[in-house]
């Protein structure tokens, strides 16, 4: 029973390795992808392809393996989720780069694990944060304010209000729907819920892209391979696998942990920059990623994890509500 316990444990332990490794890795690619996918598609249009392709992919799979019954609860809930962190936050973020820098817009994202801290403690019953994590939330923004330079936030050039504005929308809607989601009543299969949120979310961003005139001026002979090759990118691997571990990692372990994401796409943004687009990597980009990669190891060491029963992992996991103990000092 111990070496099946022991076995059962390291095997949870690489399983979210992986999916840590998953949202820092992709998503810290996918803010060159999408920037790459709006030079021929209208923003909201284009993650609305990106994210109905692939949850009608993932959709068709997971539905073939679960023979589980679909409840109007359950599309509720998917949809409340898919429209919070991909039609609001997601079509938030994607819109903005058309005005915003890159390195701006990664500063905005990286308020996403304040928030969560913030909203778990004020409204949804979680412990005051402890100093560590509270310290750790800090030091993130530091080294994410290093890491953009102060002279693209206080320099000459104004910043578009209007779109600074959007991006906190998007960082609060994000953390209020990672929070929602491991209380919603949703499918027994992880992959099956997932699938439901993207197909809701992409077709709440078709609806606010047809709303807002943006299909009125589409030319599909005028979308370049390069733009289709991004979508095709964040489809399969931004949306399907990222977010896929995104959301199991919600249910494994503490929100502020997964929430540290935000800290580390800015610096792989960076680094993947410099290694295949020639931009440049100087010594107060690694002084930045030095602090950055310091907080979020300050945010995992003060922040106990969520404990599971070992039979619970030993198989998929099921997307069901759970009611996270140990949150913050619990």
């Amino acid at each position: 029973m111990r070496m099946t316990g022991a076995g059962t444990h390291d095997r949870l332990k690489l399983r979210i390795v992986a999916a840590f490794a998953a949202i820092y890795l992709i998503w810290g690619s996918t803010y060159l992808a999408i920037r790459i996918g709006i030079e021929t598609i209208p923003p909201l249009l284009m993650a609305g392809i990106r994210f109905t392709s692939a949850g009608g992919l993932l959709y068709a799979w997971a539905r073939r393996r679960s023979g589980e019954r679909l409840s109007l609860v359950h599309w509720r809930s998917a949809a409340i989720i898919g429209v919070a962190l991909l039609c609001i936050s997601n079509g938030g973020i994607t819109w903005s780069e058309q005005r915003i820098p890159s390195g701006i817009t990664a500063l905005m994202a990286a308020t996403v694990p304040l928030w969560i801290v913030v909203m778990e403690w004020l409204f949804h019953g979680g412990a005051r944060p402890r100093r560590g994590v509270a310290a750790g939330l800090i030091l993130g923004f530091v080294g994410i304010f290093l890491l953009v330079g102060p002279d693209q936030i206080f320099g000459r050039k104004a910043l578009d209000l209007g779109s600074i504005g959007v991006l906190m929308v998007a960082a609060i809607s994000w953390a209020n729907g990672s929070l929602y989601s491991r209380r919603a009543v949703l499918p027994g299969s992880q992959l099956l819920a997932t699938s439901m949120e993207m197909l809701a979310g992409g077709a709440a961003l078709f609806v606010v892209s047809l709303v807002s005139g943006e299909t009125s001026h589409v030319q599909l002979a005028a979308i370049s391979l390069r733009s289709w090759l991004a979508v095709g990118y964040l489809a399969l691997f931004g949306s399907i696998i990222g977010f896929t571990a995104y959301v199991w990692l919600l249910r494994v372990t503490a929100v502020s942990r997964v929430a540290t994401y935000a800290y580390v796409n800015p610096v792989i943004a960076i680094m993947l920059g410099w290694a295949f687009a020639g931009e440049q990597l100087n010594s107060h980009v690694v002084a930045a990623a030095g602090v950055i990669v310091l907080a979020v190891v300050l945010i995992i060491r003060s922040q106990p994890g969520t404990k599971k029963q070992a039979d619970g992992f030993a198989r998929e996991i099921p997307h069901r509500p759970v009611v996270e103990k140990e949150f913050v000092g619990k």
